[in-house]
């Protein structure tokens, strides 16, 4: 088995439809021009806020990095490097002058034991195996040229993809689920002794099989933030390693890669925007409630623009029109819709709707204060935190 192997389908099919998007090519033609002229200079940000990890000075650290160099096939001369910080971080960047640059947080390194770390170096080098680093998410989020809401919606599903491919990578070369469980049990919790908590991998996860096993509740016990991440949250992401464990990938005569995918893109649906075609009552009311607010958040501006009307259209279908929508009584609905979706959708569900309705209006550009106070009419409302509707509106939109 090797590195190309174990990547997530998903992953795959998804950057591959991105990589043809006008947009999407556009952004990164500019980015690939602007490599052409010189070195990025991350290199010489590196040198100068961080310490370069020789082998002489971690010889531990560079062991582990070549196990995962052979497993996964790396192809470039490495440098390691530690910057101070408490929290738990690790990065890979897009190489530059033929070198890979990894950076691990003080934090990581003093807490994590080496089966750990080596799923944490895995998972580094697992984004550049798969060239993630090739599409410009960032530049596409953040540019002056801002994508189509329907855009930015495929670009958070992909990214949670890519981290499941990069999950993969980090569990293949460690080989011990247990230490992979385990690190992700730190990087949740924030714990790292014994001391006061042992961990204990079969409890975990029958946890996180207790969170699954209500339908209509999926993940209520997870942070509301993390359905906004470009992250899958922590408790997938365990589930989604058990089942690579549990898989012909890691374990002969384990289930077959497609019953795999097949889970995976069940667990990671609860993330995405299905109500907007689902045909059951509580898809309906979610999909009437989105397009109202849709609407709202549009016309709290100044009007609907011409933009905005292109943007809403991909959403309504192109029977939408300005000329014969009537916006003040379809916005006089929002009550109404709200209180229907709050009764009879779950906690999730709910978060589904101001997730993108809050991607929708970050696709827009700046945030006007009417904006802002539509969504957290409706945040309110579903009786969503607002500060959920501010994680998505600046959150981090990059791979680690």
């Amino acid at each position: 088995m090797n590195a190309s192997g174990i990547r997530c389908d998903n992953d795959t099919k998804i950057a591959e439809n991105l990589l043809n998007h006008m947009l999407v090519q556009r952004v990164k033609e500019q980015v690939d021009r602007e490599a052409e002229k010189g070195p990025m200079g991350m290199r010489r940000r590196l040198l100068s806020t961080s310490v370069r990890l020789s082998r002489s000075m971690s010889p531990t650290v560079h062991k582990m990095a070549d196990h995962c160099i052979e497993k996964l096939g790396v192809d470039l001369p490495l440098e390691l490097y530690a910057y101070a910080s408490p929290q738990f971080n690790a990065a890979c960047f897009k190489p530059e002058e033929g070198r890979l640059f990894v950076m691990f947080s003080s934090g990581l390194l003093e807490a994590f034991d080496e089966n750990e770390l080596m799923f944490v170096v895995g998972h580094e080098f697992g984004h550049h195996v798969y060239q993630h680093h090739d599409m410009p998410v960032g530049y596409i989020l953040n540019g002056t040229q801002r994508p189509s809401a329907n855009l930015a919606l495929q670009l958070f599903a992909w990214t949670r993809y890519a981290e499941i491919s990069a999950d993969r990578a980090g569990a293949f070369c460690a080989n011990d689920l247990e230490a992979v469980a385990k690190a992700l049990f730190k990087l949740a919790s924030g714990l790292t002794s014994n001391r006061i908590v042992s961990f204990n991998l079969s409890e975990f996860l029958h946890q996180l099989d207790e969170m699954q096993a209500t339908d209509a509740e999926p993940g209520q016990g997870a942070p509301m933030e993390d359905w906004f991440s470009t992250h899958p949250f922590s408790p997938l992401r365990v589930k989604a390693l058990q089942l690579f464990h549990q898989s012909g990938l890691m374990l002969p005569g384990g289930i077959d890669k497609a019953e795999l995918e097949l889970h995976v893109q069940g667990m990671l649906g609860m993330m995405e925007p299905d109500y907007l075609e689902g045909h059951t009552d509580v898809a309906k009311k979610m999909r009437l409630l989105f397009i109202a607010g849709a609407v709202a958040v549009a016309n709290a501006r100044a009007g609907i623009s011409e933009r905005e009307a292109s943007v809403l259209k991909e959403f309504m279908g192109e029977e939408f029109s300005l000329e014969t929508l009537n916006i003040d009584k379809l916005i006089d609905t929002l009550p109404k819709r709200i209180r229907a979706v709050k009764k009879h959708a779950s906690l999730p569900q709910r978060m589904q709707v101001v997730r993108d309705l809050s991607v929708v209006a970050r696709a827009e550009g700046q945030i006007t204060d009417n904006e802002l106070l539509v969504l957290y009419g409706i945040a309110d409302g579903l009786a969503i935190r607002r500060s959920i509707v501010g994680h998505i509106l600046n959150g981090d939109t990059e791979l680690d």
